[in-house]
C-alpha cells in the first residue's frame, strides 16, 4: 500500500465519523480526499464516493435503528423518490461542466449552513410529527436525488436540514433518517455513473471499510450531544467545506490572493459573533415570555 493510499484510507475514518454522528457530509469529505490525496480523476472520485458513502450510510443507519432515531417511512419514501433523480442526475452529469455544477453546489451548501445555525423560531413550542406529509418528501427527495447524481453528494447536507428544519424532526432523528434516504440514493446515482465511469475495486472497498469504521463510531455519539449543539456543529461544518469547494473554482491567482483568506476569515469572525450574539437574545426569550406570563 502506497503512502497517499494509506493516508486516504485512514483520513477515510472521518467520513464515517461525519455521515454517523451528523448524517451528511460524507460525500464532501470524500471526493476532495479522492481527488487531493488519492489523486483520482475528478468523475471516478465521484463515483467511488457514491459507492463509500452508500455502504457507510447503510452501516451507520444501524445504531440510530436500535436507539429509534428512524423514521421509516419518510425516509424510505423520500430515498426512493431521491433514486429517481439521482440515476438521472448521474447520468446528466457528463453533460455539464464540473465547475459550473461545483459552484452552485458551494453556493447552496451557505445557504442551508446559515438556515441551520440560526435555526428556527417556535420549533420547540411545536407538535413533532412521527411521520412527514408524503407529497412533500416526495417533491424534497427528487430535488435533492438530482443534485446527489449530479455531484456526487449523498445529499444528507439538504436532508438534514429538510427533516429538521422544514419537518420539524428532532436533531439526532433527522440524522438518523438522513442515513436512509443517503444509502438509497448513492446507490442510484453509482448505477448512473458506472454507465461512463470506471472504478478502482481495491481502493473504494479499503475506503469503505475505513468510513464504515467511522460510521458507527459517529453513531453511537449522536444519542450523547445536545440537539441545539449537534445542530449548530452541522451547520458550521458545511460552511466550512462550501467555503472551500467555492474557493476551489476561483482562478489560480485570486485563490492564492492573501487578501482573499484575510477578507474571508474577518466574515467568519464577524459571521459568528452575531450568530453567538442572536443566540444569546434568543435564549433570554423564553424566560420574559415565562416572567410576562406570571404576571398575567
Amino acid at each position: 500500500m502506497t503512502g497517499s493510499v494509506a493516508l486516504t484510507v485512514g483520513l477515510a475514518v472521518l467520513i464515517g465519523i461525519s455521515l454517523g454522528l451528523l448524517g451528511g457530509g460524507g460525500s464532501i469529505l470524500a471526493v476532495p480526499l479522492l481527488v487531493y490525496v488519492a489523486d483520482l480523476p475528478a468523475k471516478e472520485a465521484i463515483a467511488t464516493s457514491l459507492l463509500v458513502v452508500g455502504v457507510t450510510s447503510a452501516v451507520g443507519v444501524l445504531p440510530h435503528a436500535r436507539a429509534g432515531r428512524i423514521r421509516w417511512r419518510t425516509g424510505l419514501i423520500f430515498g426512493v423518490a431521491g433514486m429517481t433523480g439521482a440515476y438521472a442526475g448521474g447520468r446528466l452529469a457528463e453533460f455539464i461542466p464540473a465547475g459550473v455544477l461545483l459552484t452552485g453546489f458551494a453556493l447552496m451548501m451557505l445557504a442551508t449552513a446559515i438556515a441551520m445555525i440560526r435555526g428556527r423560531h417556535g420549533a420547540d413550542r411545536r407538535p413533532v410529527p412521527h411521520e412527514l406529509p408524503v407529497g412533500r418528501v416526495v417533491l424534497d427527495g427528487v430535488v435533492v436525488g438530482l443534485v446527489t447524481g449530479l455531484i456526487g453528494a449523498g445529499g444528507g447536507f439538504l436532508v438534514v436540514p429538510a427533516l429538521a428544519l422544514l419537518g420539524g424532526l428532532p436533531m439526532p432523528v433527522a440524522v438518523g433518517t438522513s442515513l436512509v434516504v443517503i444509502a438509497m440514493k448513492s446507490f442510484a446515482g453509482l448505477a448512473g455513473y458506472l454507465s461512463s465511469v470506471s472504478i478502482d475495486w481495491r481502493l473504494a472497498a479499503a475506503v469503505t471499510a475505513a468510513a464504515v469504521v467511522g460510521s458507527l463510531l459517529g453513531g453511537r455519539l449522536t444519542g450523547r450531544i445536545p440537539e441545539d449543539v449537534l445542530r449548530r456543529a452541522f451547520g458550521w461544518f458545511v460552511v466550512v467545506m462550501g467555503v472551500f469547494v467555492l474557493a476551489q473554482q476561483l482562478p489560480d491567482a485570486v485563490r492564492t490572493n492573501p487578501l482573499l483568506w484575510t477578507a474571508l476569515g474577518l466574515a467568519a469572525v464577524v459571521t459568528v459573533g452575531v450568530t453567538v450574539r442572536q443566540n444569546r437574545r434568543r435564549g433570554r426569550h423564553p424566560a420574559r415570555e415565562a416572567v410576562v406570563a406570571g404576571r398575567s
